[in-house]
């Protein structure tokens, strides 16, 4: 007889519909799939062999936190369990700001997925590219090398000046731009990394 429709009268969204857990647990694979700093610690298998499965339980884990604990969910508070799981999972710390943008954006579709809101998530769907991430990554890193190997005479200074990094430095640890800003909906589009310059 005690059945009560989920006002609880306390501050902070009900709970998340088993619908739109799974839009949520679809969001976070997509996210993860286009975020280069992860996608080359799994590539590289910077948590050993088996970085890619480590990878889905950083996912699983981040989903739980959302789905399974009380809130309300504080920024910072993923981001302290995010720079964590890195940490001992891949022996690892991201220096880009791209743990500050992931923890962000998954805040922003989470809430949205409390409102049946599944917009961000298609947006990712339609904009997603399994493995750019990676690819665009590793073609830094070569361009890097390839640059050094043939340009040892002279003409290191002026590439240099061109790119704010030296060449041995992995295209993870670079600085960022200044971070975007979020268009009229509240969503901030993450622009890609630039691939390696061209010099033709």
């Amino acid at each position: 007889m005690a059945a009560s429709n989920g006002g609880g009268g306390g501050p902070g969204p009900g709970p998340i519909s088993a619908e739109a857990e799974a839009a949520f647990g679809e969001a976070i694979r997509l996210v993860f799939g286009r975020w280069t700093a992860l996608q080359m610690a799994v590539e590289n298998q910077w948590g050993g062999r088996d970085s890619r499965s480590k990878a889905d339980q950083f996912g699983e884990s981040i989903l739980f936190w959302f789905c399974r604990t009380k809130g309300p969910h504080y920024f910072e508070d993923l981001v302290d369990m995010m720079y964590d799981t890195i940490s001992e999972s891949f022996n690892s710390d991201f220096e880009d700001n791209s743990v500050e943008e992931v923890a962000e954006q998954l805040l922003i579709i989470h809430e949205e997925c409390l409102q049946n809101n599944y917009s961000s998530i298609e947006k990712l769907r339609n904009s997603h590219v399994q493995g750019n991430a990676v690819s665009q990554s590793r073609q830094i890193v070569a361009d890097d090398d390839d640059d050094s190997d043939s340009s040892d005479d002279g003409d290191d200074t002026s590439m240099m000046e061109d790119q704010e990094a030296p060449p041995e430095e992995m295209a993870v640890d670079r600085p960022r731009p200044p971070r975007p800003t979020p268009d009229a909906d509240g969503w901030t589009v993450v622009p890609p990394r630039r691939g390696g310059r061209n010099r033709n």
